[in-house]
């Protein structure tokens, strides 16, 4: 598990930065404006990039942990929108290109992190890209980024992770007859309480009790946040939501809102059959699993202590 390190201040050019508007929806793979976090990206590939990001204050991932505190998630949805719009805007990857998430981190710093206020939170981030890869016609095919995120002036989160980037034609020969997949209907029972697993309504469970485990079944397939967009396999956020929400289970209700977490994928998780979310609580930490059809497609860990940060 990754410490929140200490960071250099936010350069001047950071203050020139604007909330005042949305980046094109298109431009973070959204269909709705209300789920565009970003709202301005400036800099370059060689010096890094600073972004303005409004976290709202009512949304329908925030926590039922009364932490008071933003949902984790919008640190690693800020962190997708960011690996999809800076590779769209500054590397010409063309729009239709599909973007997969191989591995991504996040931590927070409960003592900075910012409370909700009226109308948003104004988050500024602070981007650095490594290790762009690109094909022998000058396509972006992988890269990885790390966020520093800053409210107030302080420091409060860092987040990180690859993706790789398939051409249409390319990832259509990968997903085969999978790329037609239609999302399945959702059953209605089996599902834990709301309040036992950290969010505040049914729609908000990912995760049911078939055949004696946990399975990866989200109760809203229309939900605005999980399934704002079309996809062909299971997003990555419904993942690790299930897998935090597997932790709240596995702990009795005592391990809710994580302050760390580090996720791998290591094949695509599908809508059927339903994948089994495998969590192990230890402490303050949680190990977890996705397995679909006896493979692991998702694996990693959760952390809900506090960590303390490093010296420079």
């Amino acid at each position: 598990m990754k410490n929140l390190v200490s960071a250099p201040p936010a350069p001047d050019r950071a203050r020139d930065l604007s909330w005042s508007r949305t980046v094109p929806r298109e431009m973070v793979h959204r269909t709705s404006v209300a789920e565009v976090l970003l709202t301005d990206v400036r800099g370059d590939p060689a010096g890094g990039f600073h972004a303005a990001a409004c976290w709202p204050r009512s949304h329908p991932t925030f926590s039922a942990d009364g932490s008071g505190r933003h949902s984790p998630l919008l640190v690693v949805e800020t962190l997708r929108q960011l690996g999809i719009y800076l590779p769209l805007r500054w590397f010409g990857m063309p729009p239709t290109t599909r973007m997969l998430i191989d591995d991504l981190y996040f931590v927070l710093d409960p003592d900075h992190e910012p409370h909700p206020v009226a109308g948003c939170t104004e988050v500024t981030c602070a981007v650095s890209i490594a290790d762009p890869r690109r094909r022998s016609d000058g396509r972006l095919t992988a890269l990885r980024l790390a966020v520093s995120f800053r409210a107030g002036g302080r420091l409060f989160a860092q987040a990180g992770g690859g993706a790789r980037f398939l051409p249409p034609e390319r990832y259509a020969a990968v997903r085969g007859r999978r790329l037609e997949a239609r999302l399945p209907a959702s059953a209605p029972d089996g599902r834990p309480d709301p309040a036992a697993v950290g969010v505040a309504r049914p729609g908000d469970v990912v995760v049911a009790r078939r055949a004696g485990a946990l399975a990866v079944e989200p109760a809203d397939f229309g939900h605005p946040f999980y399934f704002d967009h079309a996809s062909d396999h299971m997003p990555g956020m419904v993942l690790l939501e299930a897998a935090r929400q597997g932790a709240a289970e596995a702990s009795g209700g005592r391990l809710l809102r994580p302050v760390s977490g580090v996720m791998a994928a290591s094949r695509f998780t599908e809508y059927d059959p339903p994948a089994r979310v495998e969590a192990v609580a230890h402490h303050r930490t949680c190990l977890f699993r996705i397995r679909q059809g006896g493979a692991v497609t998702a694996y990693g860990a959760l952390g809900f202590a506090r960590l303390l940060r490093d010296t420079p």
